[in-house]
């Protein structure tokens, strides 16, 4: 049996879906979900005060009776939060999956650097509200039974990376931002227009290290219609600043914010072993070894 507890270090999940996804898992009988009271407070944007989101998090991370710990939803708030978090978790947090995608990136990005754990790119409880909601879920608890169906297909057995873009971009520069030297990134973004697209390019394609093996760039969608076009898809966004900067554009990335969101584990993934708690490798960017 793994054991998933759920917190929300971001903002707030409404309880009738954390009832839908507790649905959608009681078909999954080797996987047990443990929502956290706190995924459901609300202040202004947040679940709760930051102090009760970091106790949550802290809480979930550090204890024993848990596998995994699945960020509720992104929405905005963990970075306010993950350094304080990283530097109270303690040796039990090392042996656990961490699950989330869009602002979860920031807690992904600070456990990776710290070498806490698995973390994984992953959809999220909230994902249940769109449509095809229950396969993105089906997706997550399928991978932690051991089914690697779920994965991303263009993990290739090197080191890999997956952010939202202006999550990644706000990282890079910051004490949580990790050492992506000798990975594969992967990119998607949501609901911003191609020109702002292209700025967060700009950026991260000089923030990230000249050694990373290359870029590949997942669903750019919801896209706002702007007063005039930007001349430019959000591949040709992409390709031009890789050229810019000298980073191998690899292609696409089966991953955004959507159902078909696919799974990334950091690191290396194996492919061949049977997940349980052990079916990748954390491939430590240079900068721990």
């Amino acid at each position: 049996m793994i054991r998933v507890a759920i917190c929300a270090p971001s903002a707030s999940l409404p309880r009738e879906l954390a009832t839908q996804v507790t649905a959608v898992a009681a078909g999954f009988g080797d996987v047990e979900l443990h929502f956290h009271e706190q995924c459901f407070a609300e202040q202004g944007h947040f679940a709760g005060p930051d102090e009760q989101r970091l106790a949550a998090l802290v809480e979930c991370a550090n204890d024993p009776n848990y596998d995994a710990v699945w960020f509720a939803r992104g929405g905005y708030g963990s970075n306010r939060i993950a350094g304080d978090a990283i530097a109270r978790m303690g040796p039990v947090a090392n042996g656990k999956i961490w699950l989330g995608s869009s602002d979860g990136g920031y807690l992904l990005g600070a456990l990776y650097r710290a070498g806490i754990g698995r973390p994984v790119h992953a959809p999220m409880p909230l994902d249940i509200k769109r449509e095809h909601g229950a396969d993105a879920i089906g997706s997550v608890l399928s991978w932690l039974s051991g089914d690697l169906g779920g994965l991303e297909p263009h993990l290739d057995g090197r080191p890999t990376a997956a952010f939202n873009l202006m999550t990644l971009a706000m990282l890079s520069g910051t004490p949580l931002m990790p050492d992506l030297s000798g990975h594969v990134v992967m990119v998607e973004e949501v609901s911003e227009y191609l020109y702002s697209v292209d700025r967060l390019f700009f950026h991260v394609t000089e923030a990230l290290p000249k050694s990373v093996l290359g870029l590949r760039l997942g669903r750019v969608s919801d896209v706002p219609e702007n007063d005039r076009e930007f001349g430019m898809t959000a591949e040709e966004i992409a390709r031009h600043w890789c050229a810019r900067s000298g980073i191998a554009f690899l292609g696409e990335a089966d991953i955004g914010h959507d159902a078909a969101n696919r799974i990334v584990p950091f690191g290396i993934t194996d492919r061949e072993a049977p997940l349980g708690l052990s079916g990748f490798s954390l491939g430590k960017p240079r900068s721990w070894q």
